[in-house]
């Protein structure tokens, strides 16, 4: 992408906390909490970000995978992980999909500007670039990572070591 907005805010400049930052030190007991009257843990939205980014992907580079028939699908079936090391892999798995994303937004752009076929009725309303997914991916993220950082607040483990806004 010609400017480098994209790229600021996938890792957290301007008004977007850096996701990374947001999630490197909650630990698995952390990440399986939850709030009552709020539907999901932190571990359950990482988890829900990990499936959109690998699914949108997967459609920019020109697969079909099937559109989930229920929104239900798209979170896990557990509220937390089993394992310390569950939750870690599934850190390293959103870091590298983060990756693969500032990747792909410094491709020419021809490749940001291919059509990117639906697999859904409702992607044939809106915009199906490669950039336009790519916004549209950095847009979801940052609303879960929003949601993120208020349940840090509320389990009294905000801000994070490296530091983040604290108002």
């Amino acid at each position: 992408m010609t400017d480098h907005s994209f790229q600021e805010l996938l890792y957290g400049k301007g008004a977007h906390v850096d996701p990374i930052v947001c999630l490197e030190d909650v630990s698995a007991t952390v990440a399986r909490r939850k709030v009552d009257g709020y539907p999901h843990s932190i571990w359950e939205i990482v988890w829900h970000l990990n499936y959109w980014m690998d699914y949108d992907m997967r459609r920019m580079a020109g697969e079909r995978p099937p559109y989930p028939e229920h929104a239900q699908e798209s979170w896990p079936s557990s509220a937390g992980p089993a394992s310390e090391e569950e939750w870690l892999s599934q850190l390293r798995r959103f870091g590298s999909l983060l990756d693969k994303l500032m990747t792909l937004s410094a491709a020419d752009r021809e490749t940001l500007q291919r059509h990117v076929e639906p697999t859904h009725p409702s992607h044939e309303t809106r915009a199906s670039t490669v950039e336009a997914m790519l916004w549209q991916t950095l847009v979801h993220n940052s609303y879960h990572i929003g949601q993120i950082a208020m349940l840090r607040r509320c389990f009294g483990v905000w801000p994070p070591k490296r530091g983040s806004d604290t108002w």
